[in-house]
């Protein structure tokens, strides 16, 4: 057989094999519900290009309501073809369960379907506990386009462990997916990365398991360490649209960020890469930080800024796919960007923002980092990495790493099981390191107490 024709075969077996039992019905990934909140949620899904019709049926698992269905009314007969369906109207507090119709076929699951609306606490009981997963780096192994060698990507049963964990909501913290070098020139590269990582079998449970939420970071952004100069950086943002379901991106068409919350917690999910300076360019000129070199930029950290300010959450966490606190990193850092950083940190203390925490992807470990500082609380940065990705182990000015908190050094496939709980004024944030197979392999937590030294009155 020509040499052609054998790579053309390849591509579609590698393609179409993994979601093989979906693709039957029409269905290649999906379904889960995405952006649950009080009175919507949203259901999405892939289908093949052969597909005419998607809808989805849904009701209260108390039949307190009668079943409804709510039709697609997108373009369908694409190459990709992610579908999102918008449920309006809902009920608090409620669980529903949905099932998806194809070309008006109902498509089973082993699974449940379902998902939980949020309660409407404010003004009428306390902030509710709960517990919501988080980790980055999710490398799967596709041999055709890896590197030679040992693969990059270990045991992705890690998405059961963490399918059978019960949690509100899971927020992916970039390096979602892994573009290769056949990916990175052109749209359908970008797209077939996303779709052919999504369809994995292994990631179906997982995704209808829980409300899913992201960022991203240079590998499902594009090229390793990519910023603001990748060519096809406005298609990975309608990519990363198409496959996620924040409840925004950005503004003026630009950037990735936005807010979630649940109960008593903000999170502020930031883009470290649209609008981000090459990490080469100089730090410093004469002796000063560089003004001109961005990480966040100006549109986005304005938006954090007054996003931060305008938060009542008794925990304020801002996502972003490097690590920001760490001053050893030999690595991707917010601290390379000094005059950002500079920035960001007087901010936080001349606003004395209360319940500050980061948490960052990217070092294919995990830790958590503290940055004390004078008359105000410590800032912390905790960093929850790999999910199936190589291991990225300390080494030079890291191993004793000064900042690190004791214990919490973490250099095994992990995720974050982090836990919300107690009463008014003495609510505490608990993180635990699970392992492959639900083991702890770490934890540290820290008080709402904590996190209000030097806080200005209205956040007490």
């Amino acid at each position: 057989m020509p040499a052609l024709k054998i790579f053309t075969c390849i591509i579609l077996s590698s393609f179409s094999l993994a979601g093989l039992s979906q693709n039957k019905s029409g269905l290649i990934s999906g379904p889960w519900a995405g952006n649950v909140e009080l009175r919507n949620a949203t259901i999405w899904a892939e289908v093949t290009p052969e597909v005419k019709s998607v809808s989805v049926k849904y009701y209260p698992v108390d039949k307190s309501a009668p079943i409804k269905t709510v039709d697609y009314k997108g373009e369908l007969g694409k190459d990709f073809d992610p579908v999102k369906i918008e449920l309006d109207g809902l009920d608090m507090n409620t669980v529903y369960q949905y099932s998806l119709l194809i070309n008006g076929r109902q498509i089973t699951f082993s699974y449940p379907l379902q998902f939980t609306t949020k309660d409407l606490w404010q003004f009428r009981k306390p902030a509710p506990d709960f517990t919501f997963l988080s980790g980055s780096c999710s490398y799967m192994n596709q041999p055709l386009y890896d590197r030679p060698g040992k693969p990059y990507g270990g045991d992705s049963s890690i998405f059961e462990t963490m399918a059978n964990t019960k949690a509100a909501f899971h927020l992916w913290l970039g390096d979602n997916w892994y573009t290769r070098e056949v990916d990175l020139d052109y749209s359908w590269g970008l797209n077939y990365r996303a779709s052919h990582d999504r369809r994995l079998p292994i990631l179906q449970k997982f995704m209808a398991s829980m409300p899913q939420y992201a960022i991203w970071d240079d590998h499902d952004y594009g090229p390793n360490d990519a910023g603001k100069s990748y060519i096809l950086k406005d298609e990975s943002r309608k990519i990363f649209k198409n496959y996620w379901c924040n409840p925004s991106y950005g503004e003026e068409d630009k950037g990735i960020y936005t807010k979630v919350s649940y109960g008593d917690v903000d999170i502020f999910l930031t883009d470290d890469r649209y609008f981000r300076s090459e990490d080469r360019i100089a730090d410093s000129i004469n002796g000063q930080p560089n003004t001109s070199k961005f990480y966040f930029g100006k549109m986005q950290m304005e938006w954090l800024k007054n996003a931060l300010l305008f938060s009542t959450a008794t925990f304020k966490i801002i996502a972003t796919g490097s690590q920001v606190l760490n001053p050893f990193s030999e690595f991707e850092c917010m601290r390379h960007y000094t005059a950002e950083y500079n920035e960001l940190m007087n901010f936080l203390a001349a606003e004395k923002v209360g319940g500050v925490i980061f948490f960052t992807g990217d070092r294919h470990h995990s830790e958590v980092l503290e940055q004390k500082r004078s008359s105000l609380y410590s800032l912390y940065d905790v960093t929850i990495s790999p999910y199936t990705s190589g291991i990225g182990k300390v080494k030079g000015p890291e191993l004793n790493n000064p900042v690190r908190v004791p214990g919490t050094l973490v250099e095994a496939q992990n995720f974050g099981k982090i836990t919300v709980t107690g009463k008014r004024n003495e609510r505490f944030l608990k993180v635990e390191f699970i392992g492959l197979k639900g083991v702890k392999l770490g934890e540290w937590s820290v008080s709402e107490k904590d996190l209000k030294k030097g806080a200005s009155k209205n956040e007490e």
